[in-house]
């Protein structure tokens, strides 16, 4: 009765607000134009410390997927952490579901807000994101970290995960309705397994994973990258940094090693041991330091 009554889900969501709010950071949503509105935490007013924005991917939104990258760099930078459209409090009336079109959402933001210049943070469907906001606007984006992210991703790379998660649809895999499927996604995206209870994964279901599923199943088949047997992607300009789990089951090591060549001479590659396909959760220590020196390295 207790776990029925009690919801975990609902209390980490509090802890996590008050350390956004620690870190200075405070909730906003904005009309970006007549057909999309975002949601997303960032600070009241920009400050001298430079801009760098943290893009989710899918699952839960924004703050869920970097609580442990907030407090950590909130102290150099002014950090803007958006909800990407159909994710959390973000949404739109109109009918584009590509990651282009988050993108040009994300960016239309930043350029609300006036921030012309940053640097991006995207991880998994995230990393999709960063990608085309670095190849359509060069100017705006001055470095950029693809993090668990198969930009270069082919069709059969869908099939052979569905194979490893003994799934027949993308959907039950990436937007699970029962503890069951969750637990399968867990164990594809964690390298040290945790025990969770159903109810518990269950509260994690119905708080962070019900809320626009249609939407978010049209977000998944109006992807533009991976559609075709040969990775159509343009080098950057930018200086990249790729960061990969090395048990990364949803992404393979392997696509990490190809996409550092097709993104050009200035992408490096770091691997982080022993965590799968959030190394920023599983070893947030060695993820923020990697990326710390790379935003503070030379232009």
């Amino acid at each position: 009765m207790v776990a029925s009554c009690l919801s975990l889900v609902s209390l980490y969501g509090v802890f996590l607000r008050r350390c956004l709010s620690s870190a200075g950071l405070s909730s906003q949503t904005i009309n970006i134009d007549r057909d999309t509105t975002i949601h997303l935490w960032c600070p009241p007013a920009a400050t001298s410390k430079p801009p760098l924005v943290l893009i989710h991917g899918f699952g839960p939104h924004g703050i869920w997927q970097w609580r442990p990258q907030i407090s950590f760099f909130a102290r150099d930078f002014d950090l803007y952490i958006p909800d990407l459209v159909f994710f959390g409090k973000s949404f739109t009336n109109s009918p584009d579901r590509s990651e282009i079109f988050q993108a040009a959402s994300v960016a239309k933001l930043l350029e609300k807000l006036g921030i012309p210049r940053y640097s991006v943070l995207g991880t998994s469907y995230g990393g999709f994101v960063a990608y085309h906001m670095a190849a359509m606007w060069p100017e705006r984006v001055e470095k950029v970290v693809i993090a668990s992210s198969g930009v270069n991703m082919r069709p059969r790379d869908n099939l052979e995960l569905l194979k490893r998660a003994k799934r027949e649809k993308i959907e039950d895999l990436l937007l699970p309705s029962t503890a069951t499927q969750l637990r399968t996604l867990m164990g594809l995206s964690v390298f040290r397994r945790l025990y969770m209870p159903d109810f518990f994964l269950n509260d994690f279901i119905n708080k962070l994973y019900c809320k626009n599923r249609k939407e978010k199943m049209e977000l998944l088949k109006g992807l533009t990258l991976g559609q075709d047997d040969t990775p159509n992607l343009s080098p950057l300009s930018q200086e990249v940094l790729i960061v990969w789990g090395e048990r990364d089951r949803i992404f393979l090591l392997e696509k990490a090693m190809e996409l550092k060549k097709l993104l050009g001479e200035k992408a490096r590659l770091e691997v982080i041991k022993n965590t799968s396909h959030v190394p920023q959760l599983e070893d947030s220590g060695q993820f923020n330091n990697i990326v710390k020196i790379f935003l503070h390295g030379p232009s």
